[in-house]
């Protein structure tokens, strides 16, 4: 996902992005949804969650 992407649905979410970095910024937008902030955090091969919004992106 774009980093435009990203930051239209922050805006969706009320967060403000600033100058926040990719990663930062999707963790920010997980917490606020409720989920694990597990963005790049090299837990995607065994975080279970395939149908995450950002498993392309992840590491």
């Amino acid at each position: 996902m774009k980093l435009d992407e990203i930051k239209e649905r922050a805006k969706q979410l009320n967060i403000k992005t600033g100058k926040m970095k990719k990663a930062e910024l999707v963790r920010t937008i997980q917490q606020a949804e409720g989920n694990e902030q597990c963005f790049d955090s090299g837990k995607a091969v065994t975080c279970g969650q395939d149908n995450c919004l950002w498993r392309e992106d992840c590491d």
